[in-house]
């Protein structure tokens, strides 16, 4: 069976890791440039502090006797941010690949038969995850995320996420090419405090556009980049049952809050894990649970401790 499918048939979400640039800018006190994350493949020390950091997340999976899903830190690494950090169609490739390829050699090292690691390919916006101010057509997306979604395939990423979209149409557009080029494919939505998408949509209206639209291709939904009581209210709803994944936000914060403050919140973390659990009576097929900004191995650990707990 398929690392994919072994995800897929689970009945207890696996964990994925948390706010993987934040933690690199506030903890690790390394610097990431238009939080491209993927800067630290080019640097002993940036490969040691991801390694150490996958540590942390993948020991979480190996207590709840789950699978892992190792996110590539390519967030940053499509074209749509290319000229703003200097790099070409081949220098973005590259960074793709080599991020793949370190995911790979980090699977290799430490998946056993009880342990599966799925490698996803992490597909960010091609703008402000936080806006939609500047927002794309269904075709110029799937464009502008060719390039990166062929990459990763090449690079032999188990499938794909897009990560805070923030209107429908970007992620209909990676979900086409994620089809074209035959890659499973996950499609995560930001929320605001009011939880709706930055575009002001209602979420479920949202699911059921871009449901509608790609023909239902995506594996599952996800909500990220928001703190859990943002939308707490709005999960139950018609498309509930395509809701798999959820990564949240450690702080309470408004995103403009956040882009002005010059130090972390980290919210509190067993909160965090309870807000998790109470999803989980009503999200059937939820499937992949993990933090975003703010959010590192101690506020996933309470997910662990309180969803596996909720579920026994």
């Amino acid at each position: 069976m398929s690392r994919i499918d072994r995800l897929l048939k689970s009945t207890t979400p696996w964990p994925t890791d948390g706010g993987l640039e934040t933690v690199m800018i506030f903890l690790e006190g390394i610097d990431l440039p238009h939080f491209a994350s993927f800067a630290l493949l080019n640097t002993e020390e940036g490969r040691a502090a991801l390694t150490r950091y996958f540590d942390h997340f993948l020991g979480l999976a190996r207590s709840g006797g789950t699978g892992f899903v190792l996110d590539t830190p390519t967030w940053r690494a499509n074209m749509g941010w290319a000229a703003a950090m200097g790099m070409d169609g081949a220098a973005m490739r590259r960074a793709n690949v080599q991020a793949a390829e370190f995911a790979k050699s980090y699977r290799a090292m430490r998946e056993t038969e009880a342990l599966p690691i799925l490698v996803n390919g992490v597909v960010g916006p091609a703008g402000d995850g936080y806006s939609a101010e500047q927002a794309l057509t269904a075709a110029a997306a799937e464009d502008v995320h060719e390039l990166q979604i062929k990459a990763l395939k090449d690079g032999g990423v188990d499938m794909i996420s897009a990560i805070t979209m923030t209107y429908p149409a970007q992620a209909i557009g990676i979900a086409r090419a994620a089809s074209r080029h035959g890659l499973p494919h996950v499609l995560s939505f930001t929320l605001e405090t009011d939880g709706r998408l930055p575009n002001g949509q209602a979420l479920h209206d949202a699911l059921a556009e871009t449901e509608a639209q790609t023909g239902g291709s995506a594996a599952f939904y996800m909500i990220n980049c928001a703190h859990p009581s943002h939308f707490a209210a709005d999960l139950a709803g018609p498309m509930r049952a395509r809701i798999g994944g959820i990564r949240a936000n450690a702080s309470r914060l408004s995103h403009a809050e956040l882009d002005e403050s010059a130090t972390l919140d980290d919210g509190d973390p067993v909160e965090f894990g309870y807000f998790y659990a109470a999803f989980a009576r009503y999200l059937p097929n939820l499937k992949v649970v993990g933090g975003c900004c703010g959010s590192d191995h101690r506020h996933v650990g309470e997910v662990c401790r309180h969803l596996h707990k909720s579920r026994t």
